[in-house]
């Protein structure tokens, strides 16, 4: 049996946000000794161009002893960003210098010349 089998024994709670491309899963899970915790997990959507996608996770766990500590922490970063930037959200497509991530597939079909440069001809025409 795997590390994760162990770790991610039993799943007790779970919540869902979902956030645009991301989604984020909240669960309280149980270790062996019966004893809970948290996961807390991003899951991040790309889309290639041929419509095909796929997800990038990441993962934190949250253990008991430091709920406190991380729930101070969390409050603080939150309220400070609220007090100084206001809950106005700022895409930041609409930046000036906003450069979109490009895929290695995208960054290769970038690389080949448009279609547009070349002359449309109508065969039926000759």
């Amino acid at each position: 049996m795997r590390e994760n089998d162990i770790l991610e024994k039993e799943e007790i709670f779970s919540k869902v946000l979902r956030a645009g491309r991301r989604t984020y899963f909240f669960d309280v899970r149980a270790t062996k000794a019966d004893d809970y915790y948290i996961t807390i997990t991003e899951s991040k959507k790309f889309t290639e161009i041929d419509g095909s996608f796929h997800f990038k996770k990441h993962k934190i766990y949250l253990y008991k002893e430091d709920f406190a500590a991380f729930a101070e922490i969390l409050e603080e970063m939150t309220s400070y960003v609220l007090n100084h930037k206001g809950e106005e959200v700022i895409s930041e497509r609409h930046q000036k210098d906003f450069k979109k991530e490009y895929s290695e597939k995208e960054q290769e079909e970038l690389a080949l010349p448009s279609t547009s440069s070349f002359t449309d001809i109508d065969f039926d025409d000759i």
